[in-house]
C-alpha cells in the first residue's frame, strides 16, 4: 500500500458480488450482512455469524444505496428492517475494531508509537505497516515513508490512534508483520471506504 492508502493487490482469496453495484470484489474490501432473528439486517464484521451472507462493497456510496433502495430485502428475498444510521454505526464499529486490534498488537510487542520509535523500526526494517493520524502535521508525517512492499494507514484520527496506545493522542505508529497486522490492514481498508471520498482516493493514489 502506498502513501495514498491503496491496498496491495490480493489476487487470491474468495470474492463476492456487491448487491449495490453488481460488481464482484475480494471479500477483504466488502462487508458481510446477515438477517437476524427479528428480520433486522446485522453487519457481520468478523464474518462468523450464521446465515446466508449478503455482501456490500465497503464504500459509503454502496452502503447508502443498499440501505435506502430496498436492496437488502431483495437480496434476502424477504422483508427486512435496516437501521436508519447503518453507515454511521458501521463506521463506529470498524473504527473500534481497528483500534482494538492495534491495541492487541501493542500488548504483544508488535506495535510501537512515537516518531523516534517508528523511525527506528522503519530503519531496522522491522515495520511492515506505517500508521499516521489523519489530522497530524503533514510536514511531520512526510518525514516517514511507508515500508517497501508494506502498507500505509492514514485515516484514523490522533485521538483514535492514541486510544490504541493508551495515550491522549498519537500521530505516528507502526506494526510488525503477523496475523494481527493483516487484520488491521484489512479492517482499516474497510473503514477507509466509509471515510475517504472517491475524489480524495484518486488524489491520494498518486501521492
Amino acid at each position: 500500500m502506498g502513501r495514498g492508502g491503496q491496498s496491495k493487490d490480493r489476487t487470491n482469496g474468495p470474492e463476492r458480488k456487491c448487491i449495490a453495484t453488481g460488481e464482484v470484489h475480494p471479500i477483504y474490501g466488502m462487508i458481510r450482512f446477515v438477517v437476524g432473528p427479528d428480520a433486522q439486517i446485522v453487519p457481520d464484521l468478523a464474518g462468523k455469524l450464521p446465515g446466508r451472507g449478503i455482501w456490500v462493497s465497503a464504500t459509503h456510496e454502496a452502503l447508502s444505496k443498499a440501505a435506502t433502495k430496498g436492496l437488502f430485502a431483495r437480496a434476502a428475498k424477504q422483508p427486512v428492517t435496516v437501521s436508519e444510521d447503518l453507515v454511521t454505526q458501521l463506521e463506529a464499529q470498524l473504527s473500534k475494531r481497528v483500534i482494538d486490534l492495534i491495541s492487541l498488537a501493542r500488548k504483544g510487542g508488535n506495535a510501537v508509537a512515537g516518531y523516534e520509535k517508528v523511525k527506528n523500526w522503519l530503519q531496522m526494517e522491522e515495520a511492515t505497516v506505517l500508521i499516521q493520524a489523519s489530522d497530524g502535521s503533514e510536514r511531520g508525517k512526510s518525514k516517514l515513508s511507508t515500508p517497501y512492499g508494506g502498507d500505509f494507514i492514514g485515516w484514523l484520527t490522533a485521538d483514535e490512534l492514541g486510544r490504541a496506545f493508551g495515550k491522549q493522542t498519537t500521530i505516528h505508529a507502526a506494526l510488525r508483520a503477523g496475523g494481527l497486522a493483516q487484520r488491521v490492514v484489512e479492517d482499516a481498508a474497510r473503514l477507509r471506504g466509509l471515510r475517504v471520498s472517491d475524489g480524495e482516493k484518486t488524489r491520494r493514489k498518486g501521492s
